[in-house]
Formats: structure tokens, C-alpha cells, sequence
């Protein structure tokens, strides 16, 4: 794994709110909403690749996604079990706006 993944009784609320208010962000998080773990690039295209590792960043160290490097890419996941387990419904929510709001 890389460094800078929270344990789960380290994510805090105002972190994951921070990193979700962001449409690029909260895209990502969709997108992996299934259980998928995806590349990057499968991810997102067409954004500057240090934009990318900001979203990254912002994404894992507030405990939202694991990123774990494989060869020479990073597979991205959603902590989808730590962050219903810190804030039960709060994740089902957000992505039930989204498909809303699409």
C-alpha cells in the first residue's frame, strides 16, 4: 500500500466531506461504487496527471479510496466498508443524490 492511508478509526467526518465536495472527486467515487478496483487512467482521462495526483491524495488521505501500486500503475478501490462503518448511510446517500441529480 501506499503511505497515508488513515486506519478507520482515524477517517474523520469534515475530511471525507472535504474530499466529496469536489464533482471530479465525487465522480471518482462513483465510478467505483460497484467494488471495482481501477487504474487511473480508467478513471479519469484528459486531466493533467499532477491534477490527478492531487485528486489522488486528497481521495486517499482522507481515508475515502485505497491506492496500491501495481507494476506501473496504481489501482484505485473505494473503502466503502471502513467509511459505512465510521458513517453508517452517509455513502448510499451521496451516490443516491448523484443518480438524482444526473
Amino acid at each position: 500500500m501506499i503511505a497515508n492511508h488513515p486506519e478507520r478509526e482515524q477517517i474523520r467526518l469534515e475530511n471525507v466531506l472535504f474530499a466529496l465536495g469536489n464533482p471530479l472527486r465525487m465522480g471518482i467515487v462513483r465510478s467505483l461504487a460497484g467494488g471495482a478496483e481501477l487504474t487511473c487512467g480508467a478513471l479519469i482521462q484528459d486531466v493533467a496527471k499532477s491534477t490527478m495526483t492531487h485528486h489522488w491524495r486528497v481521495l486517499r488521505d482522507s481515508g475515502v479510496i485505497w491506492q496500491r501500486p501495481q507494476g506501473r500503475e496504481n489501482l484505485i478501490s473505494l473503502r466503502r466498508e471502513d467509511l459505512d462503518a465510521r458513517f453508517p448511510g452517509l455513502l448510499e446517500t451521496l451516490l443516491r443524490v448523484m443518480v438524482n441529480e444526473a
